[in-house]
């Protein structure tokens, strides 16, 4: 091992901004030395509280991200932010916005914020993720909030990384409550009404425990609707006061241990895909002969079928189901 990779990751443990960017950089451009970085630091990880902030855009959830990690640095937590922006049809980069949004916290060494880009993939989750969720967690961060693009019912992909989901509805969107039946009426854990100060904040309040008086509660725990006004700073303290009380619940419960548990499954698999994917395709020529075998299938001059078992048998996993 290099020493070079173990003086990064104590770097990292000591919470040393540029050895946290660059591994963060590393690892979104898949660099070798990001793996064997990750696996230095994984035995150090796993104290950090995620929490997820999903919804429309719209809702404010930058801000409220915002006056919710002052609300922790308040308590003197370490606190890390990851924005997944939506990516760039120029440049294929997160656009920021979040970012810039942040600046406040700037000067703050006991906070990290890093915006990601979505990089095409439908969901609001950037590939990477998760695994920058862990870079911060082994850093020290004691909470990570992550605040994703807001894209409906993809975005049910942050219940498999977050301890707890927040999701967010202002009024005066209209068509709130019927997104909600798409699929985030399952994932949310908290829901937050922000700018409830507008008009209609009452009434969809009222719909919205109304349908989830219909959700099935799970290991007890009944969503709870808490009103903020995220620009004025009211209503943080009591969200924040919510969040620890569902996390308490929760443990105390071993429903976290087990969605840990469902979370890692999940991931292994998608470790063993890629590896495997990798394999078969990563050799010279493999993405020409991918397309070259797509093109013999969109002409039906050969069935999808055998098209897999002859990218297995060439890369030697075999070539029969």
């Amino acid at each position: 091992m290099s020493q070079s990779i173990e003086n990064w990751a104590q770097r990292v443990c000591a919470g040393d901004v540029r050895a946290l960017s660059r591994a963060i950089t590393a690892i979104e451009n898949h660099e070798p030395d990001s793996e064997e970085l990750l696996r230095l630091l994984f035995p150090r990880t796993g104290k950090a509280y995620l929490t997820g902030v999903t919804g429309a855009p719209g809702t404010g959830k930058s801000t409220l991200v915002d006056r919710l990690s002052a609300h922790y640095r308040g308590k003197q937590e370490q606190v890390g932010v990851i924005a997944v922006d939506p990516t760039s049809p120029y440049s294929g980069g997160a656009i920021l916005g979040d970012r810039i949004r942040m600046q406040g916290h700037a000067g703050d060494s006991g906070m990290f914020i890093r915006s990601m880009a979505t990089r095409g993939f439908l969901g609001g989750l950037a590939r990477a993720t998760a695994e920058v969720a862990l870079l911060l967690d082994a850093a020290g961060k004691q909470q990570v909030l992550i605040e994703t693009v807001g894209v409906g019912q993809d975005e049910i992909d942050i219940v498999r990384l977050a301890d707890c989901v927040v999701v967010m509805l202002v009024p005066g969107m209209g068509d709130d409550i019927q997104n909600m039946k798409a699929g985030l009426m399952e994932i949310g854990d908290i829901f937050v009404l922000n700018k409830s100060d507008r008009e209609g904040a009452d009434r969809l309040e009222q719909q919205l425990n109304a349908m989830l008086s219909l959700v099935m509660p799970r290991e007890g725990w009944h969503p709870p609707v808490v009103r903020t006004v995220a620009s004025e700073n009211k209503g943080i303290d009591a969200l924040a006061e919510t969040i620890a009380r569902f996390r308490k619940h929760f443990e105390a419960s071993g429903e976290r241990k087990r969605k840990h548990v469902e979370h890692w499954k999940l991931r292994l698999i998608e470790l063993l895909e890629s590896r495997l994917l990798q394999r078969a395709l990563g050799g010279p020529g493999g993405e020409a002969r991918l397309t070259q075998l797509a093109e013999e299938v969109a002409e039906r001059k050969k069935d999808p079928f055998s098209a897999v078992s002859d990218i297995l048998a060439r890369s030697g996993l075999g070539g029969t189901a």
